[in-house]
């Protein structure tokens, strides 16, 4: 993602495929700033599947954006 995406960017970015539940940018411990990945949860695996298949691969804010599924701790 680009440096510059907010919360609520990444948010209705993947709205469209369903409810997001939860949608969190992985931030520096340091200087606080986005790394460039983040994080979004639908209310059921249908809608992260469909928003799967749509997104990945996909250039947004000019940058080429991969969706994976992530794995639980």
């Amino acid at each position: 993602l680009c440096f510059y995406t907010t919360q609520e960017q990444l948010k209705k970015l993947f709205s469209p495929f369903g409810l997001v539940t939860q949608a969190d940018l992985a931030l520096d411990p340091i200087t606080k700033r986005p790394k460039g990945f983040g994080f979004v949860s639908f209310k059921s695996e249908i809608e992260a599947e469909k928003a799967l298949r749509a997104m990945n691969g996909r250039i947004v804010s000019g940058r080429l954006i991969l969706v994976e599924l992530a794995n639980e701790k």
